[in-house]
């Protein structure tokens, strides 16, 4: 201190042109407003320079009195603390806090883009997010689901050998593209779902903003193998069925968030994890048995969002319900005039699940694909159930389920 209130700052050679403000304005930053700061330096342009900063900070500049040292630098300016930063301050608000438990109610519009937890000056642009209310796209699992879908990324190009010997007959390797086509199908739906969510979602929800984008960017790897499983031999993409696309298509169009997670993760997604270890238990080669198996892993966590969402969506919301079933029947209303499946993904599952050309392996086959419907069936029963319908219910719903399966 040189006085009541006052305080020392020497910048050396040190000029504005790189960095000198940020030692002014840590120096001025233990002051109250009203006390004063002496600066000296060695860099002639420093007065011009100070006096332009503190201006536009807020601060008043005065020339030291006649007579008064401040110092031994040629260079000598006083500064008189301001308060127009602190001003600039005076009305910001924190944006929650850090962590999954500082998470906001309904964060505020103004809060756009900034951080959980960071002091938001006032006067930015509102985001362009209208799923801006916690009870319509939180779970509590989120955060932990981020982590394990963050750290359970494997590339396609290490993950799977591409290269393991195996030769297949030709109807058999025509069934598999068939099956890997109508994979990529879904998928390409899977994908545009939370594509689509993620961008409306407000960040201050940030861990389901990244499980969504974890999740779009699993779809995508899942894109990539089954397509390079279908192309490996060398053949062409199987069938889409109009029938098919149409059901998918249903997806893409549902607007709410918690409707389009019920419908993608918990019934199609759901009925998918069956449909993968279908194919992971009959694949007739280790690189179909391997894509499968990594792609169910992803999809379990898809659907364990889901269910956690509408879990959480439920206790808040007793009208969840009656939306969840009116969507099942919309939905099922829409497709009621279209073929279902496409006939050649079901036969080339008869003929994966049969093995060989036999009558009696294909029985087995069909017979097999007739159990793993049930088990989808049953899977969504289960998940019915556990989200608060009545055992009943929970079976008449699922029974109204798309047989396209996703």
């Amino acid at each position: 201190m040189t006085g009541p209130g006052r305080a020392r700052l020497h910048l050396g050679r040190l000029g504005f042109e790189r960095g000198a403000h940020l030692l002014v304005q840590r120096a001025l930053r233990d002051l109250r407003p009203g006390q004063e700061l002496d600066v000296t330096g060695d860099d002639p342009a420093l007065p011009v320079h100070l006096r332009a900063w503190s201006r536009a900070h807020g601060h008043e500049v005065r020339t030291p009195e006649a007579g008064e040292r401040l110092g031994r630098a040629p260079v000598r300016v006083r500064i008189v603390r301001g308060r127009a930063d602190l001003d600039r301050w005076s009305d910001a608000e924190r944006a929650g806090r850090p962590g999954p438990d500082g998470v906001a109610a309904r964060p505020s519009p103004a809060w756009g883009l900034a951080a959980r937890g960071a002091l938001v000056e006032s006067g930015g642009p509102a985001g362009p997010f209208d799923l801006a209310d916690r009870d319509h796209v939180w779970a509590d699992v989120a955060p932990h689901l981020y982590a394990r879908a963050a750290a359970a990324q494997w590339d396609p190009a290490r993950a799977v050998d591409w290269d393991a010997p195996f030769t297949l007959p030709d109807e058999v390797e025509r069934a598999v593209v068939q099956v890997m086509t109508y994979l990529v199908e879904n998928e390409q739906a899977a994908l545009v779902v939370p594509a689509r969510l993620l961008a409306r979602v407000h960040p201050h929800f940030r861990e389901v903003v990244q499980l969504l984008a974890v999740q779009a960017a699993d779809e995508a790897r899942h894109m990539e193998v089954f397509t390079r499983r279908a192309l490996l031999r060398g053949g062409e993409m199987g069938t889409s069925s109009a029938g098919g696309r149409e059901s998918l298509h249903t997806l893409l169009t549902e607007p709410d968030f918690s409707l389009a997670s019920f419908l993608l993760s918990v019934l199609g997604e759901g009925s998918f994890l069956s449909l993968l270890e279908f194919l992971e238990r009959h694949a007739p080669d280790p690189v179909t048995r391997r894509v499968t198996a990594l792609a169910r892993r992803d999809e379990a966590r898809h659907v364990a969002f889901g269910v956690a969402h509408l879990h959480h969506r439920g206790t808040v919301d007793p009208t969840l319900r009656t939306r969840l079933r009116a969507a099942v029947e919309r939905r099922h209303d829409a497709l009621a005039d279209t073929s279902g499946l496409n006939q050649d993904v079901f036969d080339s599952l008869v003929v994966l699940a049969a093995g060989e050309w036999t009558p009696e392996a294909i029985a087995r086959g069909h017979d097999a694909v007739l159990r793993l419907q049930a088990e989808m069936d049953e899977g969504r029963q289960r998940r019915l159930v556990h989200l608060g319908f009545p055992a009943d219910e929970a079976a008449e719903l699922s029974a109204l389920h798309t047989r396209n399966l996703m």
